[in-house]
């Protein structure tokens, strides 16, 4: 059976690897902190020794998810775009913006939804980042 069609512009073989990554992501409740809005689940993933906080939220046409900027942040976030598909807006909070998120955050909505403006990653950025992940 061959893989799902993507929309990231990206060799096959580089997501694959991706893909084989996601499937080793350790998850866990992130633990208690800062007030969060509701409807948040907010979770830890830990691959290779890294670690990044993932908050999500929404329904199936209006969503949102959260990651910590580095290297597995990124990763989850290419992931979930590959299952999504592209997202109607796509931007970063700076470090200290958001308590949850200390050292900033990578944020992408599907649907009527804003997102932080403190800077406009490409997607292209976020696939370089989650190469390190892959170590």
């Amino acid at each position: 059976m061959s893989a799902p069609a993507t929309v990231l512009p990206i060799d096959p073989g580089l997501l694959a690897r991706y893909r084989e990554a996601g499937g080793k992501i350790a998850w866990r409740a992130a633990p208690k902190g800062a007030r969060r809005p509701p409807g948040r689940t907010a979770r830890i993933a830990h691959l290779h020794d890294e670690e990044a906080r993932v908050e999500t939220w929404g329904t199936a046409r209006r969503a949102g998810i959260a990651v910590e900027s580095g290297p597995v942040g990124a990763l989850v976030l290419l992931l979930e775009i590959d299952r999504r598909g592209l997202p109607s807006a796509l931007g970063s909070a700076n470090a200290g913006r958001d308590p949850a998120f200390p050292a900033g955050a990578i944020v992408a909505a599907w649907g009527p939804r804003t997102v932080p403006a403190d800077a406009r990653p490409r997607l292209q950025d976020l696939i370089e980042l989650a190469r390190y992940a892959l170590a």
